[in-house]
């Protein structure tokens, strides 16, 4: 840079939970906000991911924070169990003490395992509730506590799912986190910040049998399974400038079909 010549603008920076595989919708929203200019942090926890079957991906936060860089973003990993009640003010510890100040808050993060209403116990009950809801209303909590940013430009987004039948504890838990995340976009109001949810219907990140593949692209208008680059653009847009009219809303990215 040449002597007197202004210094580049300050990017903003986001938050992303659940960002544990490179192939996830989490990585593809972390991914997409660096291209567009945003400074990116991301949280994972590897013993979800060991306890799935697709299990751990071994390097995928460094190979995550690699493409960051590569879109000239700061980025920092946090390895965070959401489970832990103090988790989520860590999380935001770490990150201002490394990165500075939220401005967008993704949640992607999530625990699901699939049961129905008679198998599923009160553990497995328990433990879904934590993350998928007490997790997300601890991290709105301490995002409205600490948003110092201009008036106008928080955004809080948290992907949701209309999954009940067989998938009971999940759906149950994202039916909480809807009604949380709607709070906020009332509540948090005066500080300038939308809240909303997304929910990206089936996407394909490796979980789906061939049998699913086949039977939910052809539900779809366009015959094709989403993609996590579909739910990222949506996130993309709400985060930008251009998506600061729609708050409270329960958006879908999922192609008109319901999973």
């Amino acid at each position: 840079m040449t002597p007197g010549q202004d210094s580049p603008p300050a990017r903003p920076l986001a938050l992303v939970t659940g960002v544990g595989r490179t192939v996830g919708i989490g990585s593809a929203v972390a991914r997409r906000l660096a291209a567009s200019g945003w400074d990116v942090a991301f949280t994972y926890w590897t013993p979800y991911d060991a306890r799935m079957e697709w299990g751990v991906e071994p390097g995928a936060a460094d190979t995550v924070l690699a493409s960051l860089a590569g879109h000239g973003a700061r980025s920092v990993a946090v390895e965070a169990d959401l489970e832990d009640p103090a988790a989520p003010a860590r999380v935001l510890d770490t990150v201002e003490e490394r990165l500075g100040g939220v401005s967008a808050l993704v949640m992607c993060h999530c625990e699901s395992v699939d049961s129905g209403l008679l198998e599923t116990t009160v553990e497995s009950f328990d433990r879904h509730f934590a993350v998928n809801a007490r997790a997300t209303w601890q991290l709105v909590r301490e995002f409205g506590l600490r948003f110092r940013g201009e008036h106008g430009t928080g955004r809080i987004i948290a992907l949701t799912s209309d999954h009940t039948v067989g998938n009971l504890p999940y759906g149950a838990s994202k039916g909480a986190l809807d009604r949380i995340v709607l709070s906020a976009a009332r509540e948090l109001a005066h500080l300038g910040v939308t809240a909303n949810t997304v929910n990206p219907g089936p996407v394909d990140t490796g979980w789906m049998s061939e049998r699913t593949r086949a039977e939910c692209a052809g539900r779809t208008p366009l015959g094709r399974l989403g993609a996590p680059d579909d739910t990222a653009d949506l996130v993309d847009f709400l985060c930008s400038a251009r998506g600061r009219w729609v708050n409270g809303q329960l958006l879908t990215s999922d192609g008109g079909i319901s999973a």
